[in-house]
């Protein structure tokens, strides 16, 4: 598994521009490849800067000496690397399983390519067979969006903290349900829809229609899945 995420981590680096600003995502095969961006960053001298989606993120390019910057000063980005829960067959996305999917889907929105970085375990028919969907939710609103969650046949559960008393906080002060449906998603466009109508909702876990290409890692290689 290890290789494997570095290899996908390795052919996106390849996609790097010489200069431009860039969405940073979140998780443990993005921190794999904000260790070779950095690289590349440094010994290239690339003129780059990264827009990170998570104080995570945030860490990653103070630690490997990557250039911040931020939507204010680059509303466009030229492109944002990210990881992924689950990727179907038409690419769409299950992310949230880090807590930072509400900044990370606002610095994909930005972007004019969304590269996902995964091994082939994260491949899945339909969204929701391996993974729970998250949502962040205000905390004003926990109980109304429980008991909607529940109208809807969908099992939500507060993801609670381990090392704390209570519940997960997000880098925004949010909330955490996450969402167990008894069936994978058959669609996911008109999910994400129903869940981000309730009042309280911050955003969901589920990236429909927003990837451009994933970079699957395997212990050999990678491998290049896009978008029709």
């Amino acid at each position: 598994m290890p290789n494997a995420k570095l290899n996908a981590a390795k052919s996106a680096v390849a996609l790097i521009p010489d200069h431009g600003a860039l969405g940073l995502g979140s998780g443990s095969t993005v921190a794999i490849f904000a260790k070779e961006l950095g690289r590349r960053v440094n010994d290239e001298e690339l003129a780059i800067s990264v827009v990170p989606s998570s104080y995570q993120a945030y860490q990653l390019a103070v630690q490997y000496q990557i250039p911040l910057t931020n939507l204010d000063l680059h509303p466009q980005l030229v492109l944002t690397v990210d990881g992924a829960d689950e990727v179907d067959e038409n690419l769409n996305l299950t992310k949230g399983g880090g807590g930072a999917l509400f900044q990370e889907k606002i610095v994909a929105s930005a972007s004019e390519k969304l590269v996902i970085i995964a091994d082939e375990s994260k491949l899945v028919d339909r969204l929701a067979t391996r993974f729970e969907v998250p949502i962040e939710v205000l905390p004003f609103a926990m109980g109304v969006v429980l008991r909607k969650i529940k109208a809807m046949g969908i099992e939500p559960s507060v993801r609670e903290a381990t090392r704390k008393m209570g519940p997960v906080v997000t880098d925004n002060g949010n909330f955490l349900l996450d969402l167990k449906f008894s069936n994978p998603i058959d669609n996911p466009h008109q999910v994400a829809i129903d869940l981000k109508m309730i009042p309280g909702v911050v955003e969901t876990g589920l990236f429909v229609g927003m990837t451009d290409e994933v970079h699957i890692g395997t212990k050999d290689g990678s491998y290049i899945l896009k978008r029709p």
